[in-house]
């Protein structure tokens, strides 16, 4: 039995007894962590989620937490004296799958999908106690395009001709 599993942005093919580098997790070594957005499982029959499979988990154990290999970054210009040096390595978490099946996620993760759709719904209440603000003027200024002059006194309720001059438009504008 198989199952694709998403974690940092990635998607990766696992089975059991597996070992592999994924993006560094919040977890110290030792600790169990469940992966449950499970995009598919494989076995007898496939199934595959829309877009993860409800109900099943995959559980695993973390056995290290380390950096991987410096990659250098070297950028150098020709003629210019130009030359910059840099290094990077990439934190990962090395975690052995030890287990595929039907099962619940932990409720640490449910916990913070409440607590997410909670801040989303208290943002939307903030957003309709606002009153709403008045509409200001827009700026308007000598360095708008015709155009523009235009628009913004079509908006302000001011009849302009379409062939005034910018300064025109302007005035008329600023009269109002």
């Amino acid at each position: 039995m198989y199952a694709i599993i998403k974690t940092g942005g990635k998607q990766y093919r696992v089975q059991q007894g597996d070992e592999f580098r994924i993006e560094k997790l919040d977890a110290k070594v030792g600790e169990k962590v469940v992966f449950d957005e499970v995009v598919a499982v494989g076995g007898d029959k496939l199934i595959v989620g829309t877009p993860f499979v409800d109900g099943y988990v995959v559980n695993a154990e973390v056995l290290e937490q380390g950096k991987g290999d410096k990659v250098v970054i070297y950028k150098y210009k020709a003629k210019k004296d130009y030359r910059r040096k840099n290094g990077h390595r990439q934190p990962f978490t090395l975690v052995k799958i030890t287990g595929i099946g039907e099962g619940k996620a932990p409720k640490a993760s449910a916990a913070k999908k409440e607590t997410a759709k909670a801040d989303t719904k208290k943002a939307a209440d903030k957003a309709e106690k606002k009153p709403a603000k008045k509409a200001e003027a827009p700026k308007v200024s000598a360095s708008m395009k015709k155009d523009e002059l235009l628009a913004v006194a079509k908006d302000m309720g001011i009849k302009v001709d379409s062939k005034a001059t910018k300064a025109d438009i302007l005035a008329a504008i600023e009269a109002k």
